[in-house]
C-alpha cells in the first residue's frame, strides 16, 4: 500500500521544509468556551428570586385576607395560654397604692378582672385607660406581677377650688378638670372662682395668690370677668379688682398698701389695681336716713 502510494504521491512525505523535520509543532485547538446553564446564570436567579418573593407574598396576602394567619395566632395563643393557666398563672391577688378618695367598687369595675382569671391574658393597656377614666384618678400604672398578682399604682387629683357655674359647684383640680359635684360640704375651704372660663385660669390664679401668701389667705371667691382678668372677693367683704396685664405686680402694691396703712381693715368697699402705680380705695356709702313719720302721717 505504502509503495502504492508512493508512487501516486511521490512528494507527499516532503511537505515539510528541510531543517524543519525534528522541529515541527502541531498546530493547537482553540478552547470551546464553558457553557454555563441556564439555571445556573445571575440573569436566571434573580428572576426566580422575584417569582418567589411574589408568590410569597400572594400567599401571605391570600392568607391574611382569608384569616388563615389570624385563626393561627389565636390559636397558638388560647393553648398558651391555657398552659400558663394549668401552671398556676392567674389572678390571685390584686395591689394598689395611691388610693385615697377613689372608690373600690369603682376601681375594681374599671379593672374588669376577677380571681383565677389567666394572668397572661389580661389587657393591661385597657384596663389602664379605664382606671384613668375614674374621676379622681389622674394617672395608673397597671403591671403584672408573676405568677398571681395584679399591682396598680393610683396618683389622684388635688381639689384645688370651687367652680360656681350656672348656679351649681362643682369641685376641680388646679388644671380646671371637674371632679365630682357631690359631697363638697368637706371642701367649702377652698376658693371658689366664678365664670365660664374660670377653670382654665384656675392654675394662674393660684400660682398669682402664692406670691402673697398673707394676701392668699383673705381671698374667698375670684370672678373672671370678661374672659380678661379677675376680682377677688376677700373675707371682709373687700373686692379687689386686678388688672388684665402685670397682676403679680400690682398684688405686690396691695401687699406693700396693705403693710404700710392696714387698708383692708378699713370700711373699704372696692380696691381698684387697674390704674398702674396707683391704688383707687372707693368707701362704703352709709345709706341716708329717712325721716320719722310723725302720728297720722300719711305717705
Amino acid at each position: 500500500m505504502r509503495k502504492m502510494l508512493s508512487k501516486i504521491l511521490p512528494n507527499a512525505e516532503k511537505t515539510v521544509p528541510e531543517g524543519m523535520e525534528n522541529h515541527s509543532k502541531p498546530i493547537s485547538t482553540p478552547k470551546r468556551k464553558r457553557v454555563v446553564p441556564l439555571w445556573k446564570r445571575p440573569q436566571t436567579i434573580a428572576m426566580l428570586s422575584l417569582v418567589a418573593i411574589s408568590m410569597i407574598g400572594a400567599v401571605g396576602t391570600w392568607a391574611w385576607r382569608t384569616g388563615l394567619i389570624e385563626d393561627t395566632y389565636l390559636k397558638a395563643k388560647w393553648s398558651a395560654i391555657k398552659i400558663s393557666t394549668d401552671m398556676g398563672f392567674t389572678v390571685q391577688e390584686v395591689l394598689v397604692t395611691g388610693r385615697g378618695e377613689t372608690a373600690r367598687d369603682d376601681l375594681m369595675a374599671a379593672l374588669g378582672i376577677q380571681r383565677g382569671a389567666p394572668i397572661l391574658s389580661y389587657e393591661f393597656n385597657d384596663a389602664r385607660r379605664r382606671v384613668e377614666d375614674l374621676p379622681w384618678v389622674l394617672q395608673a400604672q397597671v403591671e403584672r406581677l408573676l405568677p398571681d398578682t395584679v399591682v396598680v399604682r393610683l396618683t389622684e387629683r388635688r381639689p384645688m377650688a370651687l367652680w360656681q357655674h350656672r348656679g351649681t359647684f362643682s369641685l376641680i383640680d388646679d388644671n380646671g378638670v371637674v371632679i365630682t359635684q357631690t359631697e363638697l360640704a368637706r371642701y367649702g375651704n377652698l376658693i371658689q372662682v366664678v365664670g365660664e372660663d374660670a377653670p382654665d385660669h384656675v392654675g394662674g390664679l393660684l400660682e398669682l395668690l402664692e406670691t402673697q401668701p398673707e394676701l392668699h389667705s383673705m381671698v374667698r371667691a375670684a370672678v373672671r370677668v370678661g374672659g380678661r382678668r379677675w376680682d377677688l372677693s376677700l373675707a371682709s367683704g373687700v373686692n379687689v379688682r386686678l388688672p388684665e396685664d402685670d397682676a403679680p405686680e400690682a398684688l405686690a402694691r396691695l401687699a406693700a398698701f396693705e403693710m404700710e396703712s392696714g387698708v383692708l381693715a378699713r370700711d373699704i368697699r372696692v380696691l381698684d389695681l387697674r390704674v398702674p402705680d396707683r391704688v383707687i380705695v372707693r368707701r362704703n356709702v352709709m345709706p341716708q336716713r329717712r325721716p320719722k313719720r310723725k302720728d297720722g302721717q300719711q305717705t
